[in-house]
């Protein structure tokens, strides 16, 4: 098989690129290791940036979200019972974002990209990039029993951590950056209305809780806990009753309880790979790094990623240039950095950690004062939170 982009991976990164690529008239063919049903289902982040909901729209991939999709203006920090609304358009010219979850996005690409686009396969199992600093890298992979290879001009590596395509990296090139942090997130999807038409974030002495949703009946909320959970171990009843005392307002505002249907645990990391380039190899998404999901930045630097490689290649092809190929991996971590440096000041902001004396817990509250108190803390975080530029 021969292509000219070999994209590795079928998330929301790999079938956008794959959209982005057939748009512009270059080919690509998609391996994914998982059935078609195992990626249509599994539950991921929901938020959309500004940025990256205009993107879908430009691909021709928003008509489900543009019906289903639920914009937010806004966010609520909660912090000693007291509520604090943070006003998006407001801030940020008038930027905003959706709720639409990343299994949507999925399906919404995948429909889109068997009806008009390249080849997408189902349980081809990538087992190495090979020749990835030549002119011609060639992707080893497994698919209906037997194994095959994919000759490529570009391979994009959207296969997550655990993928193989940064595994082609030399390692005396490579440099990593990570931390890991001592809790989690239970995570709980419930067939109950949301108790609030927008995302709150409360920071409480017993820990961290995020109230979310999925859609209009479908309420997605998070606790904080020890790394080391099993979510097992947690009742229906104690997670309502502790998200319950975390959620706690000095108005009436009740939380609204309801069937939960699905539990699971979130580990909490900030991880970045440089450099994101090799030769014709090129990292994106989960690939390359991984953040913390308090500032709602992973599926939207994926999206990033994938807009900059596409942009560099239609700028090489309709110009002869290799300028923007050869600063994907700069352009792409400036982006990625901020969104560190965010995801990072959010969770240290409203996260207790294990140890923290009462001087740190003032400190947590005295941030989000500032951010409740100040204009310009309050856009600092609006900005971040609607999306930094793509091409920034």
């Amino acid at each position: 098989m021969r292509t000219t982009v070999g994209i590795i991976g079928a998330g929301p990164a790999g079938l956008l690129l794959a959209r982005l690529l057939h748009n512009a008239g270059i080919d690509s063919v998609v391996l994914e290791s998982r059935d078609r049903s195992y990626v249509e289902h599994r539950q991921r982040a929901g938020i959309l940036e500004q940025g990256t909901v205009d993107v879908l729209r430009e691909a021709g991939a928003a008509e489900r979200m543009d019906r289903e999709g639920l914009r937010h203006d806004g966010i609520e920090l909660r912090f000693d019972r007291q509520r604090h609304r943070v006003d998006f358009p407001g801030l940020t010219g008038g930027r905003s974002v959706t709720v639409y979850a990343q299994t949507e996005v999925c399906k919404d690409l995948i429909a889109l990209q068997f009806k008009e686009g390249g080849p997408l396969l189902f349980e081809a199992e990538a087992l190495a990039v090979e020749g990835a600093g030549s002119d011609r890298p060639r992707i080893r992979f497994r698919h209906e029993g037997r194994e095959d290879v994919l000759e490529c001009e570009y391979v994009v590596g959207c296969d997550g951590f655990w993928g193989v395509a940064r595994e082609a990296f030399p390692e005396s090139l490579s440099r990593v950056f990570e931390r890991t942090y001592p809790y989690a997130w239970l995570g709980i999807l419930a067939d109950v209305a949301p108790s609030h038409d927008e995302l709150v974030y409360a920071r409480h002495d017993r820990g961290f809780a995020l109230l979310s949703m999925r859609s209009p009946s479908v309420s997605r909320l998070y606790l904080q806990v020890p790394a080391d959970t099993d979510a097992e171990d947690w009742t229906d009843e104690a997670i309502w009753d502790e998200l319950e005392r975390r959620l706690e307002t000095d108005d009436d505002w009740r939380l609204a309880r309801g069937p939960i249907t699905q539990k699971s645990v979130t580990p909490m990391r900030s991880y970045v790979h440089e450099p994101m380039r090799h030769g014709r190899l090129f990292l994106a998404g989960d690939a390359a790094h991984i953040v913390p999901p308090t500032g709602a930045k992973g599926l939207n630097l994926a999206v990033g990623d994938v807009v900059t490689f596409a942009r560099a290649l239609l700028h090489e092809r309709d110009t002869g240039s290799p300028e923007l190929l050869d600063a994907y991996s700069a352009t792409c971590l400036r982006r990625i950095w901020q969104a560190e440096r965010f995801s990072y000041d959010m969770t240290s902001m409203l996260h207790p950690g294990p140890g923290d004396s009462p001087f740190d817990a003032r400190l947590q509250l005295a941030r989000l004062g500032r951010i409740a108190s100040s204009r310009a803390a309050e856009t600092d975080l609006a900005e971040a939170y609607t999306g930094f530029p793509l091409d920034a």
